[in-house]
């Protein structure tokens, strides 16, 4: 995913240059504020000039300027941190800083962008325009830019992602900004294709090799607008290659749905054949590949690695595939594994939450004390948050009863780390209070 600003409609070479002097001044400031003071003016004046919230599906433009103002501080923060710019910040610092804020590998990148957008039909101005069009599902636009310009189904973005039309219909690996799912995505998509377009065409996001088949598999927006099975099936159909690292991040296509949250898109390929490894066949829940992948290596001699047996266990868990989780455990998958974040079994499953898993991996010794790295935060607590924070009847029933399992192996709940209104719809059920132990 690009954390990319948008430019306004009217893009100006100097108002950035201004801008970057600007910067320079408020990184030379004492004020420790002053970054922020920045940043907010940028943010408040972009908005403004589009006319719009950013991102621009947001509810409450003061709290989404508030939300990226942050952000870009903890961007900024680790600029500044990656080498010894806080002492001497120049002119060609605040350059690169702007320049990467919107996607592009350095100012002359950057300039050269915005040159070329003052020209209507310039390459990357008709490229922006089709993206524009894509985004917003217009389509009568797209066709007749495709029309009268036939290379932009191959052309590629000027941005680090260097992603073709094709790829912003996957609404991920591109720009935060463009990262939307029109109703009629699909045609678009179909249209494209028409007209030239690589189906199989990577981009360098994520570490590269991303397919569009894959940033489709691995994006929730496409899924939250009900419309990613029917393009999967599209770029199949049109000849999009299953088999290599089609998602980025050196995953697998079935890998790549399970570690974003994807179990559908997951279980759509494992259907259709996609080669799986032992993690991926206890991620969709097959237990006979399992099964069959642990047998074959004990019978060859050659015994699955430790880290293979408990990164298994941990995906089966989190996706509540219970006799998959068993069956791990049994062959000497380890309960209490943690990930390099300090996430267990236990963590997943209790986000879920999932009873059964729950159950057998308290049954096989799983730390209920364990603390994940980031949150500092207990599986109890995981099912704590996920449970005040979902709407879902059946999630809160499961939750109680997941949150009796915990307390019941001696995990202790802890109300205080969370929010007021976290600790108010916790208190105010009292089959949780129970559950809880409170």
């Amino acid at each position: 995913m690009s954390d990319a600003l948008p430019l306004p409609p009217r893009p100006n070479l100097d108002q950035y240059r201004k801008l970057a002097r600007d910067l320079q001044r408020a990184a030379r400031e004492s004020r420790p504020d002053a970054f922020r003071r920045w940043a907010s003016r940028w943010v408040e004046t972009l908005a403004r000039l589009r006319g719009q919230s950013n991102p621009p599906d947001a509810a409450d433009p003061v709290a989404a300027v508030a939300r990226e103002v942050e952000h870009m501080k903890r961007r900024w923060r680790r600029f500044i941190d990656s080498s010894d710019r806080a002492s001497a910040f120049k002119l060609t610092d605040a350059q690169f800083f702007i320049a990467r804020e919107h996607g592009f590998a350095s100012w002359p990148a950057f300039a050269a962008h915005l040159e070329a957008l003052a020209h209507e039909s310039s390459p990357v101005a008709l490229f922006e325009s089709a993206v524009d069009a894509i985004v917003a599902g217009d389509s009568a636009t797209l066709s007749r830019l495709l029309r009268a310009n036939p290379e932009l189904a191959r052309v590629r973005s000027t941005r680090d992602h260097r992603s073709t039309l094709l790829h912003y219909v996957s609404a991920n690996g591109v720009e935060d900004f463009r990262q939307v799912t029109p109703a009629n995505i699909v045609a678009v998509t179909e249209m494209l294709l028409a007209a030239g377009a690589d189906v199989n065409a990577a981009s360098d996001a994520y570490g590269g090799g991303s397919t569009t088949l894959g940033l489709v598999a691995t994006s929730i927006h496409p899924e939250r607008a009900g419309v990613q099975i029917a393009l999967l099936e599209t770029l199949l159909r049109h000849g999009a290659t299953i088999e290599g690292e089609q998602a980025g991040n050196q995953h697998g296509i079935v890998l790549g749905c399970l570690a974003n949250g994807q179990p559908e898109a997951a279980r759509f390929f494992a259907a259709r054949g996609a080669r799986m490894t032992l993690v991926e066949a206890a991620g969709v829940g097959h237990l006979d590949r399992v099964r069959t992948l642990i047998d074959e290596s004990s019978r060859a001699q050659h015994p699955l690695p430790p880290a293979d047996l408990d990164s298994a266990l941990q995906y089966a868990a989190g996706y509540g595939h219970a006799d998959v989780v068993k069956f791990l455990l049994d062959h000497g998958a380890n309960a209490s594994m943690a990930d390099g974040g300090g996430q267990t079994p236990l963590h997943w499953a209790t986000f879920g939450p999932h009873v059964a898993v729950t159950r057998a991996l308290v049954a096989a010794g799983a730390r209920v004390d364990a603390r994940d790295r980031r949150f500092n935060a207990t599986p109890l607590d995981w099912m704590v948050h996920a449970w005040a924070t979902t709407s879902e009847s059946d999630a809160r029933t499961r939750g109680r009863e997941v949150a009796a399992l915990l307390v019941q192996a001696g995990a202790v709940a802890d109300l205080d780390r969370f929010d007021a209104a976290v600790q108010a719809r916790v208190r105010a059920d009292a089959e949780m209070i129970q559950a809880l132990g409170l």
